[in-house]
């Protein structure tokens, strides 16, 4: 069986990450936490000041930052979720 993405879009703490995660249990999938990923970038560009004091992202230095960003997760074992390392 081909397996399919699944995205869960809903407004702040409405239980969408609980939902996600007791979804990909049960069919015996791979949860990836996005928002833990956008943080990620986001941390990236403000450590590398690719955001202004404005709050304003210089996109075109983000865009050639990209390739030096990598993001990896590995599954807790207490929770059997991915977690961002």
């Amino acid at each position: 069986m081909k397996k399919i993405i699944i995205a869960i879009d809903g407004f702040s703490s409405c239980g969408k990450s609980t939902m996600a995660k007791a979804l990909a249990r049960k069919l015996d999938y791979i949860y990836v936490d996005t928002g833990a990923m956008y943080r990620a970038v986001t941390l990236y560009a403000m450590r590398h000041r690719l955001i202004s004091e404005t709050g304003t992202v210089d996109e075109t230095a983000l865009a050639k930052h990209m390739k030096a960003i990598h993001i990896s997760f590995k599954i807790n074992e207490t929770t059997g979720a991915p977690t961002p390392i």
